[in-house]
């Protein structure tokens, strides 16, 4: 699917979420609850919500270290600033292209082992934000009975352990065995399109380097307590949220929500996943018998706060490197 296509159905899906969310609150009543709500709290949670980044950012360079051994922390994170202001004001989830190619303007990270990297980067938030669904479902909290677009959580919950493993399998596949891959590749570039053929085996190697972490199973295990310290971190900035807002919710709900969430705004959207953020709070948070009108002043409240401090960091490292849009236009297609 072409960007600006993906891009078109990303607004309209989050038009239409952000639509049905609001048709069924008062806008008045959902100023009136923020207006009441605890300032210190929703500023502790929108700080903690901030913090998650450096953690992203330390968490890179162990993903990076078999390859790419003693990056700078210091250009690591601001790579990962900018790579969410750009999610945030770019649709189409340009962010992690943003990400990576910006890293590649500081340090002699290639930019196919920086886009790997960031593969293996989102598949431990996977594993870790299933395994935080799976902790908050098994809570004695957790609704026994609750339901989504009329499945059993239980089922949704096997669909995604599923998904999870294929994937894991494949990525382990690319990582240990590069040169079948190759192999494969070479096949198929010789009788569809020959010219490709030298830049696409060099790109996949340096794709399959940046696995180079799953080969190892001591930064397997740094890589995943740093993406469990992240998420808990996030999701103890959601539940402060909570508690801003009057929400007496036990912490599982947030880890819960969260899974929830980011499983949610994987599907195109918005930028700033407006809409699909707001709607899935309400289905969230509905689950644990919260109303509408509750939810969604959480979910506004919580989603602005945490929007504006990483969009205006991102945004003075993306001016200060003097990088371009059109540059990670470029850089998007060329990892088309």
């Amino acid at each position: 699917m072409k960007a600006s296509l993906r891009s078109a159905i990303g607004i309209a899906l989050s038009a239409i979420l952000l639509w049905w969310t609001l048709r069924d609150v008062s806008l008045a009543t959902v100023w009136k609850e923020l207006s009441q709500s605890s300032v210190p709290l929703f500023m502790a949670s929108a700080l903690c919500a901030t913090l998650i980044f450096p953690l992203r950012a330390r968490r890179w360079r162990t993903i990076l270290d078999p390859v790419a051994p003693g990056q700078p922390l210091g250009a690591l994170w601001r790579s990962t600033a900018i790579g969410m202001m750009v999610n945030n004001v770019v649709p189409a989830r340009a962010g992690e292209i943003a990400r990576a190619y910006a890293l590649t303007k500081e340090t002699p990270v290639p930019f196919a082992t920086a886009i790997a990297s960031l593969a293996v980067d989102r598949l431990f938030d996977m594993l870790v934000l299933l395994l935080l669904g799976v902790v908050a479902f098994v809570d004695p909290a957790f609704p026994r009975d609750a339901t989504i677009a009329g499945q059993s959580l239980g089922n949704l919950v096997q669909g995604a352990v599923v998904f999870v493993i294929l994937l894991v399998a494949a990525l382990y596949g690319l990582a240990f065995f590069p040169a079948a891959l190759v192999r494969a590749f070479e096949m198929f570039s010789r009788r569809v399109a020959p010219r490709i053929e030298e830049a696409g085996k060099a790109a996949l190697l340096r794709f399959s380097e940046g696995l180079s972490v799953l080969k190892d199973p001591g930064r397997f295990v740094a890589v995943l307590a740093w993406t469990i310290a992240h998420w808990l971190l996030n999701g103890f900035a959601f539940w402060l949220g909570f508690r801003a807002v009057g929400l007496e919710l036990p912490f599982s709900a947030a880890l819960f929500l969260q899974t929830l969430i980011a499983v949610g705004v994987a599907l195109p959207s918005a930028p700033g996943f407006f809409g699909f953020f707001e709607k899935l709070a309400t289905v969230g948070l509905g689950i644990y018998g919260v109303g509408a009108t509750q939810a969604t002043s959480w979910a506004i409240g919580f989603h602005i706060l945490s929007f504006i401090p990483i969009t205006v960091i991102g945004l003075w490292y993306f001016t200060r490197l003097g990088l371009r849009f059109k540059e990670i236009s470029r850089a998007a297609e060329t990892a088309a």
